[in-house]
């Protein structure tokens, strides 16, 4: 089994670049595979290997500046989630867009997972899912507010637009780990929003703690892994990859005549041109030729 942990710290980092060779080394040294962001900000990725590999691996971020009370999820896989590691420089960590929202000065009230049922089902709360549009579209809480955003970077805009429905109320929010919730709470009060909550741990935490029989939860959480979604124990769910636009796809939408492997679903057929196409189907050419090598093809 491959123990995957996603993480996210907020805090100061002077000169993220010169911490990237040394995360590459380490997670190349212990086997570990999947993304970390770097950015002034802080950090923020999933990755995967063997037990030992990421409790080595979390010693090395909880030993970066400011990290020492680094808090991550886990969970696991039977199969590699990751093809590869990768550990990319950002401007943000998780990108909303706005200058002034800084998650180490104020966020919104956490709320744990037993609570957060009954924080929902009360009247005057509005629940906001903040994820995007692909990802709620798999499943979401009962009684959620989909904003239809096709990046987090749309969460302001949508906002404004629509600020005016939330007057008088209390808004819970929630994201897939929590990370989107840190710049989304603290948005939200720099708007001038007073009672903002927010589900500590994000959906992953919920569907670990609470009992399905008890859950509020309705249908899958994508994840951004080889996994593509999971259920209530963090049990991998039934979605596949469509892996021209990256939307999750059911076993059966797999059978639709817009589906081709690597090329096109019955979500993106009509958003790609026939070269964007026949590039595609290039790639998994190149693919199922690496593999018949025994090889790993970078693309797949």
């Amino acid at each position: 089994m491959y123990t995957i942990a996603a993480l996210y710290h907020f805090t100061r980092f002077d000169d993220p670049a010169a911490l990237r060779a040394g995360l590459l080394e380490a997670t190349a040294e212990h086997g570990i595979t999947g993304t970390l962001l770097l950015a002034r900000e802080g950090i923020n990725g999933t990755i995967a290997g063997s037990r030992a590999g990421i409790d080595a691996i979390l010693g090395v971020i909880r030993a970066l500046p400011g990290c020492a009370d680094l808090e991550w999820k886990e969970s696991t896989a039977a199969e590699p989630p990751f093809g590869r590691m990768k550990v990319r420089l950002k401007k943000e960590i998780v990108t909303i867009g706005q200058p002034d929202v800084d998650p180490t000065a104020a966020v919104g009230r956490y709320v744990e997972p037993a609570e957060w049922n009954d924080l929902i089902a009360a009247p005057d709360v509005a629940v906001i899912d903040t994820r995007n549009d692909y990802e709620v579209a798999i499943g979401t809480f009962e009684g959620a507010i989909d904003p239809e955003t096709k990046s987090f970077g749309e969460f302001p805009a949508w906002w404004e637009a629509n600020k005016d429905r939330f007057h008088n109320k209390r808004v819970a929010m929630f994201c897939t780990g929590g990370i989107r919730c840190e710049k989304s709470t603290n948005y939200l009060m720099s708007q001038g929003v007073e009672d903002v909550f927010h589900l500590k741990g994000g959906i992953l935490k919920y569907l670990e703690d609470v009992p399905a029989e008890e859950s509020s939860w309705k249908g899958e959480c994508f994840v951004f892994d080889g996994r593509v979604s999971v259920g209530h124990g963090l049990e991998e769910g039934p979605h596949v990859l469509c892996h021209a636009c990256r939307r999750p796809l059911l076993p059966e939408d797999t059978k639709r005549a817009e589906f081709e492997p690597g090329v096109s679903c019955h979500h993106c057929i009509d958003e790609t041109s026939e070269a964007d196409k026949a590039r595609f189907r290039e790639r998994q050419k190149q693919i199922a030729l690496s593999k018949a090598r025994g090889e790993k093809h970078l693309g797949a």
